[in-house]
């Protein structure tokens, strides 16, 4: 170690260019894996009461640069995988060893559509000392009560001037001398959430899946928790292992657990994962109701870069000639959720997807069993309007049924519009396909006794058809579902 400017920092290491992915990421982790040590023995001695009278201690991000000097097209075709024209662009990495897969990839397309080398080295980003424990620690209570200096005199800190949505939200721009960023987030970015994944859900980030599926009722996770349970037990399916609250693993050809506990409460938003090598499983979330929990688990899901994610829900029926129980396959939104209109102008269009809306399109026609003309008997394609006002039958109907209807609305819900809106915002493949469960304008309240039968007769129907839907999506070439339709003008090079 050595101390320089009042820092104390572990050994440098120098940039180095390479033209194989991985050994780039090699590179890559082997930094991360220093820097965190240095800051984790820092803190060990610290907690110990060996505080440096003058100085901190400093570790930071490991970082991909790439230089051009050409305007040579790139193959129009590529949604990623390339940069815009001459410059340098740059992004800090961490956790390589739980993005090595993406990682990989997003290099390969790199070096193979603009053949140069890329350069990996240390940033100038420090690490906070929060985010050197990859699955997170209580860095104030384990501080000694009679340390005599603050910890950001000593450590770096999380820092929310540099842990924004910037880059996603297209609201920073560059000048032509400007290092231009390779990654749609940041180190530090993507280390907030993956800590806020595990507070929220109860499970570790690398448990989860590039298929994720979103659901707001309970019926919906116990019904999938025994029918993972199920694949487990076989010991023949395609799924590796099914991971539950407390990171609670059951392998397959399993039944119990082999690692993990169940917490003594459950989190906000418990999520479940059923997973395949690379990641190619199904993760399944409750995120329970409004569209503030909706935006706050995709905030962070999203840094972890999934293929797909899915509302599947229930909502009101806007027309009197939906039945309970019939589906509602959104290709058009109403956003009155509000929480995105900072990020997301409501004035922007949230446009459906083709490749999801056939995929959930075939699921609903197999596992019901109806084609054609015939399946217009259970489904109804239009738009779903969005609110975050529960009680909202409870006002003036005039109003509210005077726009919905010129919206042309056949269903309402809280979270639909936030997910699918969050979906366009961090190019992340969305679809939502809600399940009518009451008609308020029309006097079918959803009441309790009500309510039980129908989620007795639909959840396991519904929940197939996503998980169906899902396994269409996943044998899909990768650059065809992550399509041009959601990049905008000037867009990172990695997905």
């Amino acid at each position: 170690m050595k101390t320089a400017f009042s820092t104390i920092a572990p050994d440098r290491f120098s940039h180095e260019t390479f033209r194989d992915a991985e050994a780039a990421i090699q590179r890559l982790l082997d930094i991360y894996e220093v820097h965190t040590e240095f800051l984790r023995e820092a803190f060990t001695r610290v907690a110990r009461n060996d505080v440096p009278s003058t100085g901190r201690y400093r570790a930071t991000y490991p970082e991909i640069r790439m230089t051009t000097d050409t305007h040579a097209q790139i193959d129009s075709r590529l949604s990623f995988g390339h940069v815009p024209g001459p410059g340098t662009y740059t992004t800090t990495i961490t956790r390589p060893d739980l993005f090595s897969h993406y990682l990989k990839q997003q290099i390969e397309l790199l070096l193979s559509n603009h053949n140069v080398a890329i350069e990996v080295g240390p940033s100038d980003t420090p690490i906070p000392i929060h985010f050197a424990w990859p699955n997170g620690m209580n860095v104030e209570g384990a501080l000694p009560e009679t340390w005599s200096r603050p910890l950001r005199d000593v450590f770096d800190v999380p820092d929310l001037a540099i842990t924004d949505d910037a880059i996603v939200n297209g609201t920073q721009h560059y000048g032509p001398d400007d290092i231009v960023p390779l990654a749609p987030f940041t180190g530090p970015r993507i280390d907030y959430s993956l800590h806020r994944l595990a507070h929220y859900t109860a499970t570790k980030p690398e448990h989860f899946q590039n298929f994720v599926l979103f659901t707001n009722y309970q019926f919906y996770i116990d019904e999938f928790v025994n029918w993972a349970k199920e694949q487990m037990a076989s010991g023949s399916t395609e799924y590796e292992a099914f991971v539950e609250v407390g990171n609670q693993i059951i392998p397959s050809g399993s039944t119990e657990p082999v690692e993990g506990e169940a917490p003594a409460h459950q989190p906000q938003m418990p999520a479940y994962h059923l997973k395949r090598p690379n990641r190619d499983g199904i993760t399944l979330v409750n995120i329970g109701v409004g569209p503030s929990n909706a935006k706050t688990i995709t905030d962070h899901i999203a840094v972890l870069r999934p293929h797909a994610w899915l509302m599947l829900g229930h909502c009101a029926g806007l027309r009197n000639t939906q039945r309970l129980g019939d589906y509602v396959l959104a290709h058009g939104y109403v956003r009155e959720d509000h929480v995105l209109d900072a990020d997301l102008p409501t004035w922007v269009p949230i446009p459906a997807l083709a490749e999801i809306q056939v995929a959930l399109e075939d699921a609903v026609a197999d596992i019901t069993g109806l084609k054609n003309y015939e399946l217009k008997r259970i489904m109804r394609t239009g738009t779903v309007a969005s609110i975050d006002n529960r009680n909202w039958e409870l006002r003036d109907h005039r109003e509210p049924v005077e726009r919905l209807s010129q919206s042309r609305a056949i269903g309402l819900d809280m979270e639909s519009a936030t997910i699918a809106a969050n979906g366009f915002r961090f190019r992340v493949p969305y679809g939502t396909l809600l399940c009518v469960s009451d008609k308020p304008l029309h006097g079918e309240l959803k009441l309790p006794g009500m309510a039980s039968d129908f989620y007795t007769q639909q959840v396991q129907q519904h929940l197939k058809i996503g998980i169906k839907a899902m396994e269409t999506l996943r044998k899909m070439p990768v650059e065809r579902l992550h399509s041009r339709k959601l990049r905008s003008f000037a867009e990172t090079a990695f997905q």
